[in-house]
């Protein structure tokens, strides 16, 4: 009897909980829960759609000559560091004796037109005097016509075939968040068509592998030879170019970048109509500015951005704008500057010959200049940077015990033995003591200290008088330069004066 009661109890309490379910349906109070998507379970139909457009690229470069005779080194065990997905060796000049021997290295790239324009990296086709494009459905050609910017790692290969071939469209890699999934597709170690899945790990990585900047970061496996492959979304567009990896062991970490294909869309339509890309330039060296306090001082409100103007190029479009070290640049062209890399990309999408506002703030004072942009020469941002000289002391320095560190004038003799400009004013650094609060904040010797909170000093006795009237403990901002070029601001402070 009991157990009868029991299972009786249990319909009931079903039935009860049945009609309740139902009637929060009815109601829309809880939503059936939705099936599991398709692409959760399968990637074929994407797959199907890009995997016609991805080719392989087997390049040819031109024999060193013999007098840089070469060795090829394996690249496996390379230390930590980014690398290309090119698979082919790492060479290196050792003397004359070896004969020159053709290079020739394997990677991927995807049409982009139907009349056969393929996108690919630059390190994929560098120095190729012909290249190999493999379809999908196995039909070879051969192409030396080839347009490269290696400023931005991208390049383009025509090939002639008969009838429209299949392509892709190049998505918005900005529309991409981290965490949307994503497939790799090309040719790891030679093994054509392959494809792996994964998602935007990060969005807008700066790795400093190119000029011009804007990595996606992926887990799905990418390898060697996957260089140039596409990285798609699940609706079939490219969203990024495969480019490099992070690597112990020169294969797939977790770790892959690609380069977004909002940049590949500036570029490649100037590849196409010109061969080269034409950009504008500003010729100043800027620098982030990360310190709260620093910002403070040179006039940032809480919430305002801006880029230190470390060094004016003369001769440039900044040069004759007005702008000079030691500046912030705020704006630009009416938009406002975050960081070195919004600015960068900013003036390099300017055209040519337009006139934009720049905002800066000089000495806490807002002031808006007009720049004329212009064309960016060719070897712009590749000159490598002189190595500092050496200072010699002299006897007759500033001892400044404040902040720990000896000065003297920048005289004539000693303007040129560090390479410093003759119209250059203010005090040279000619000692350092240790654990002083200059040597805490990175004053080292040799480095020209041209401003103390402001106000310009000229010789070491102004140094030592505009230190001793101002307080470690709301802080000393200093203006400095070195004599590699280039111009800071150091704020020093102290518990104590």
């Amino acid at each position: 009897m009991k157990r009868c009661s029991l299972i009786i109890c249990c319909l009931v309490l079903g039935g009860m909980a049945g009609v309740f379910l139902a009637g929060s349906l009815l109601k829309g109070q809880a939503p059936a829960i939705p099936a599991i998507p398709k692409e959760l379970t399968s990637y074929r139909d994407v797959v199907k759609k890009v995997l016609p457009a991805v080719v392989s690229i087997d390049s040819k470069t031109q024999p060193a000559p013999a007098r840089k005779g070469r060795r090829r080194v394996p690249m496996e065990g390379i230390p930590e560091e980014f690398r290309r997905f090119f698979d082919i060796p790492f060479e290196f000049e050792f003397g004359e004796e070896d004969a020159p021997t053709p290079r020739g290295g394997f990677g991927s790239g995807f049409l982009v037109d139907p009349k056969g324009v393929i996108l690919t990296n630059f390190h994929v086709v560098e120095g190729a005097s012909q290249v190999t494009v493999q379809l999908n459905d196995g039909r070879k050609f051969t192409s030396k016509d080839v347009k490269t910017d290696p400023k931005t790692d991208l390049a383009i290969v025509r090939i002639e075939a008969p009838g429209a071939l299949p392509f892709l469209e190049l998505g918005d890699s900005d529309a991409m968040e981290v965490g949307d999934r994503v497939l790799a597709i090309g040719s790891p170690f030679g093994l054509a068509s392959t494809v792996t899945h994964g998602i935007v790990s990060a969005k807008g990585r700066s790795l400093q592998l190119n000029m011009y900047e804007d990595f996606l970061q992926t887990d799905a496996a990418i390898n060697p030879g996957n260089s140039g492959g596409p990285l798609v979304s699940l609706d079939g567009k490219v969203i990024g170019i495969n480019a490099a990896i992070k690597s112990r062991s020169g294969g797939w970490q977790g770790v892959g970048l690609a380069i977004s294909s909002n940049i590949a869309k500036a570029i490649m339509p100037q590849l196409l109509k010109d061969g080269v890309v034409r950009r504008g330039y500003l010729g100043v060296q800027v620098k982030d500015i990360t310190e709260p306090d620093i910002a403070a001082r040179l006039g940032l409100q809480q919430g305002e951005h801006g880029v230190l103007i470390t060094r004016v190029f003369e001769d440039t479009p900044g040069a004759k704008a007005g702008l000079k070290d030691g500046d912030v640049l705020t704006a630009l062209d009416g938009k406002p500057i975050a960081n070195g890399r919004e600015l960068q990309m900013i003036v390099a999408r300017l055209p040519v010959g337009k006139t934009a506002t720049v905002q800066i703030l000089r000495d806490g004072q807002t002031k808006t200049l007009q720049v004329t942009i212009e064309e960016q020469p060719h070897k712009y941002g590749t000159t490598r940077v002189p190595l500092p000289r050496r200072i010699e002391r002299e006897p007759d320095g500033v001892v400044i015990d404040k902040i720990g560190i000896e000065a003297i004038d920048l005289t004539a003799d000693v303007a040129d033995s560090l390479g410093y400009s003759e119209h250059t004013q203010g005090a040279v650094i000619a000692a350092v003591k240790r654990d002083s609060p200059a040597d805490d904040a990175g004053l080292r010797r040799g480095m020209l200290i041209t401003k103390v909170d402001k106000k310009p000093v000229q010789s070491a006795q102004g140094l030592r008088n505009a230190i001793e009237a101002a307080s470690l403990n709301k802080g000393i901002l200093l203006q400095i330069e070195t004599p590699q070029g280039g111009t800071n601001y150091v704020l020093l402070k102290s518990s104590h004066d």
